[in-house]
């Protein structure tokens, strides 16, 4: 499959079969966040794997939807932005980092045959208590991993023209 069948081909996967994911699986995903790109190559990111067999009531409480903790693993992606590299104005880039990883991790997935669904209405107190974290640790995005059990809807994107524009000097 090339990126592009890829980038096509990932959705919201909203519906998961029970099927574990093999830890080969798994490794491959975790493998493509590991290679990405990060401001100084500072890396100022950690990835939470939760199997999520017995731990539904937990999960329950990060997000409420069924999906969630359908799958049978969620990854959960935390910066550290003490880690991270910042930009001469301050800005720090911890959470640009975890995001690039997040985005490789999710189309590696794709590319096995795996289901993700980017998850951002968590209820972060809920996750910093499930998950034990750290006050210099955040939570940034959560994405079931499983196989499938729907099928996607047709994509609806703005037209190219509208999201780019060309500078002529």
């Amino acid at each position: 499959m090339t990126l592009t069948e890829v980038i096509q081909k990932r959705y919201s996967v909203r519906a998961y079969k029970p099927d574990p994911v093999p830890n080969d699986v798994l490794q491959q995903v975790l493998e493509a966040a590991r290679l990405a790109p990060t401001a100084v190559n500072k890396q100022p990111f950690q990835f939470i794997v939760i199997h999520t067999q017995g731990k539904k009531e937990e999960l329950k409480r990060i997000y409420r939807g069924d999906f969630f903790s359908e799958a049978p693993i969620v990854i959960c992606a935390c910066a550290i932005p003490a880690q991270a590299w910042s930009r001469m104005d301050k800005k720090n880039y911890a959470i640009v980092d975890t995001i690039i990883a997040m985005d490789h991790l999710i189309l590696k997935a794709t590319e096995l045959g795996l289901g993700t669904c980017w998850v951002a209405a968590f209820n972060p107190a809920a996750v910093r208590d499930v998950l034990g974290l750290p006050e210099d640790v955040e939570p940034v995005v959560f994405t079931p991993l499983g196989y499938p059990a729907d099928t996607p809807k047709a994509k609806i994107r703005k037209p190219l023209s509208d999201l780019v524009r060309y500078e002529h000097w």
